[in-house]
């Protein structure tokens, strides 16, 4: 049996790969931080699970890192921890170099301390913002990087440190060039989970209004379930090579807010320019998408797209699996569901306090 470990394990990627090893006979291990507040609700289903482990640690602490990985002894290691909002990398530079750079020194180190550089494999997430001011479309592997926030910078030394292992000491580590992949289970600060609840929210009269920054932006989106099969290939791969993984199709945001919209009930018609863009509600002629410029970054990335040709052909990896639409539909139908329950749940909660005052219920 193989063991794995993957470090972010509780946020999206690592709940559907965590799911995909255990279903391939592996022993998963995962990396949490110590937390008061509980933030396992991804991987919640899979505790208590045989073949599912979770040990306390932190890519900011090279001295955890180094008793996990000696412990452990995985056979292969999935870096997927990371400070990844772009918006917020602003606000949070050193951290987000901390975490995203140097961490993954530390996980190499680690490896290495241990003695096992020659038996543990290593995936390093890597990320499209890496392009950032672009200069070709599509993106492929070849492409020049151009990072353009805090996040793309701090990820772009994480890209050249495992190049660099891999070279000097023979190392089995790849990075997976991953362009914006989402699902129902993305957290809800990133646009498009924030776009989705929006449209479920506003279609059952739970939210007013939606506000987005660039509606123009280009992005190549793909389902995050089915990018985890892709970084498991990278490191069954006979030689460490990096990869983009992608769709090769891409859409803006304003494409993606009118598809949410319409598989939550509104159809919505765009009117105006720049800051003073809308979308309109057809049935109702109200507004409910406007543009703010709070969400304008300070350097923004307009055009990413990605060419996955060398991972379709070398890996035989299926980047059409889920397309685009059905994508944005998985995503508004969980959340429509989610609002519908959150309603209920607040009606019960109106219900009973309403008993208690009238002391129907004590």
């Amino acid at each position: 049996m193989k063991k794995a470990l993957i470090t972010g394990v509780t946020g999206q990627d690592g709940s559907y790969l965590s799911e995909f090893l255990l279903d391939k006979g592996y022993d998963v291990h995962g990396v949490i931080r110590r937390s008061s507040v509980d933030f396992r609700e991804r991987i919640a289903h899979l505790e208590g699970k045989e073949h599912f482990h979770l040990h306390y640690g932190d890519v900011s602490d090279s001295m955890s890192m180094l008793q996990v990985v000696g412990n452990v002894k995985p056979d292969e290691i999935y870096n997927l921890a990371a400070q990844s909002h772009v918006q917020v990398s602003f606000d949070v530079p050193e951290f987000t170099a901390d975490v995203d750079a140097v961490g993954v020194v530390r996980i190499l180190e680690a490896v290495r301390q241990c003695d096992l550089e020659k038996t543990c494999r290593i995936y390093q997430a890597s990320t499209s913002e890496l392009y950032g001011k672009v200069e070709e479309v599509p993106q492929s592997e070849t492409t020049h990087f151009h990072p353009y926030s805090p996040y793309a910078v701090a990820k772009l030394y994480g890209y050249w440190i495992i190049k660099e292992y891999r070279e000097a000491y023979d190392m089995f580590c790849c990075s997976g060039i991953l362009f914006n992949h989402e699902s129902e289970r993305r957290g809800e600060t990133f646009v498009t989970r924030k776009i989705t609840l929006a449209a479920s929210r506003i279609a059952q009269g739970k939210q007013e209004k939606l506000y987005l920054g660039n509606l123009s932006s280009l992005r190549d989106w793909g389902y995050a379930r089915d990018y985890v099969e892709c970084m498991w290939l990278i490191l069954q791969h006979d030689k460490p090579e990096d990869f983009v993984i992608a769709t090769g199709v891409q859409h803006s945001v304003r494409d993606f807010a009118k598809l949410a919209f319409h598989y939550a009930g509104i159809e919505v018609e765009f009117r105006g320019e720049g800051i003073d863009e809308k979308g309109y509600d057809l049935a109702t002629g109200k507004a409910v998408i406007e543009v703010s410029p709070d969400f304008y970054r300070p350097t923004d990335v307009v055009n990413l797209l990605g060419d996955p040709t060398k991972a379709k052909t070398e890996l035989g990896w299926d980047p059409s699996k889920t397309p685009f639409e059905e994508l944005v539909k998985i995503m508004v139908d969980h959340d429509m569901q989610k609002v519908a329950v959150e309603r209920a749940g607040e009606h019960v909660k109106q219900n009973l306090e309403e008993y208690l005052e009238k002391g129907i219920i004590k």
